[in-house]
């Protein structure tokens, strides 16, 4: 009999509404904010050097709130420099909550924002079929790689688009968080369909290790309050084990053992941490900067 079970992407409104819990649930983007204070200024320190405008691409750039937290340090690093700021993401309800961040901040009189409503495979067709190749300064690519149907051939193009002082930044999940643990026992019983792989940073360093590119890693402690997911029938702990098994209505839709099964195992110490009676997914991320 055909599993009832269907990838959570299936229903996109749902799909955000779990992202956005998510978000609120976790110390996903305290801890990217957290690197791109400390960090990001060395890894962007030579990629304007000599230039009068800079050039960036946001793959997958969401509601943007990272991509300005970006374009800030950039615009420290390099004041009065004209940015073109490129950002691709296919949801156009994520693209409107972009547009209305960048209407409310100030200080961006110098950057000059382009949305593509698309997917990265769909500029990358549609680049070729207009038979362009622009180059950037800076591509970042933040926990984007699992929407991709090719990973390799994906950071292979985007790659092959930076200048000679550029950067790729790529952000996703740690090969030592729970979504490893989880993922590699049980990806094979959720319902991908192809909307969706799971790849975490230990795939990316075998991807670059295998094409000879050079990169540092980073890696950024995060974790995410998953107490609710165990109390039955909690409207906030079905979607975020929607988030967490890429299942529409998972709780209603997986068979009893497959429940029990992902219920036990998101409360190992693999998975997560109890402290002061709640439970904590272990959401650690990595930061890949690769060299042009």
């Amino acid at each position: 009999m055909a599993s009832p079970m269907r990838n959570l992407l299936c229903d996109p409104a749902r799909y955000l509404q779990s992202f956005r819990l998510f978000l609120a649930n976790s110390t996903e983007h305290q801890s990217m904010q957290e690197f791109m204070e400390r960090q990001l200024p060395a890894v962007i320190a030579s990629i304007g050097n000599g230039k009068s405008t800079i050039n960036i691409l946001s793959v997958g750039g969401g509601a943007g709130e990272i991509d300005l937290l970006i374009l800030s340090k950039v615009q420290a690093r390099y004041p009065g420099v004209t940015i073109n700021n490129d950002a691709i993401e296919p949801s156009a309800d994520q693209i409107s909550k972009y547009k209305e961040r960048v209407a409310a901040t100030s200080n961006l009189g110098n950057v000059k924002f382009t949305w593509h409503e698309e997917t990265a495979y769909e500029y990358e067709c549609r680049m070729n079929a207009e038979k362009k190749s622009k180059k950037w300064d800076f591509i970042h690519m933040i926990q984007m790689l699992y929407y991709v149907k090719d990973v390799p051939a994906t950071i292979r193009y985007f790659h092959s688009l930076l200048e000679a002082q550029a950067k790729l930044l790529i952000i996703l999940v740690s090969g030592t968080s729970g979504w490893e643990t989880l993922w590699k026992k049980y990806g094979s019983s959720f319902p991908l369909d192809d909307l969706c792989t799971y790849v975490s940073s230990a795939d990316i360093k075998r991807i670059l290790d295998s094409a000879g590119l050079k990169y540092q890693l980073y890696e950024l402690p995060s974790h995410m309050d998953i107490t609710s997911c165990f109390i039955e029938g909690d409207k906030d702990g079905e979607l975020l084990l929607d988030f967490l098994t890429e299942t529409y209505e998972f709780s209603k839709t997986a068979p009893p053992e497959l429940k029990r099964q992902v219920m036990e195992e998101l409360r190992k110490p693999e998975c997560s941490k109890e402290r002061d009676g709640k439970v904590f997914f272990n959401n650690n991320l990595s930061v890949i900067v690769v060299e042009p």
